[in-house]
């Protein structure tokens, strides 16, 4: 699955550059966009903020009390055992997929929001990240383990690396270089983990 995420991702984007001609959009995001991202409608607390919190707290619900997200486990874990108990897995995954792409795509718009305007491959530099977070939070790439919570600890130590390495005075292709060679590093680490218990 997310392989073919990523080929889709590649060829939406080559629809992309041939419909633009490769030029990026010369409107600015709306006003709306704007106050979403980086607007305050409680005194202190950014939207953004405030949008995270309550998707973040809708998905744990979702995950840990509904039928649903104990479905989307059991798939994640084996998919043909989920099937043969009864789950419907192919509407499950339909919908799995349609809550991720709907929710990325809000992200691009509080993105555009943020940088009030949009640009083409602007959410590509945060694509290694995002794996790297997801995976060092303790969600299994192969599906059936992991938790939101997690994530948001994997976010965390992401953005403590790239906070700590951008103050570092060394050139850009170092801070790069470190960057990769720590997350493969303390990926190797959580791999091993498991077969330590």
């Amino acid at each position: 699955s997310m392989i073919i995420t990523l080929a889709t991702n590649a060829v939406a984007q080559g629809l992309m550059v041939v419909y633009t001609g490769g030029f990026s959009p010369q409107d600015s995001a709306t006003a709306a966009m704007r106050y979403l991202a980086t607007g305050f409608t409680i005194p202190g607390v950014p939207n953004a903020v405030i949008i995270w919190a309550l998707i973040g707290a809708a998905m744990v619900f979702v995950l840990t009390r509904t039928s649903f997200g104990r479905a989307v486990y059991g798939i994640g874990n084996r998919e043909r055992a989920a099937y043969l108990s009864g789950i419907d897995t192919r509407r499950i995954v339909m919908i799995a997929f349609a809550v991720s792409g709907g929710l990325s795509a809000f992200g691009g718009v509080l993105l555009a929001g943020y940088a009030s305007k949009a640009a083409q491959s602007m959410g590509d530099a945060y694509l290694l990240p995002s794996i790297a977070a997801v995976v060092l939070g303790g969600t299994s790439i192969l599906g059936g383990r992991g938790s939101y919570l997690g994530t948001v600890a994997g976010v965390i130590l992401i953005t403590l690396l790239q906070s700590i390495l951008s103050v570092m005075q060394m050139p850009e292709a170092g801070r790069q270089i470190i960057y990769g060679v720590v997350i493969v590093a303390m990926l190797l680490l959580y791999g091993r983990a498991p077969a330590s218990r």
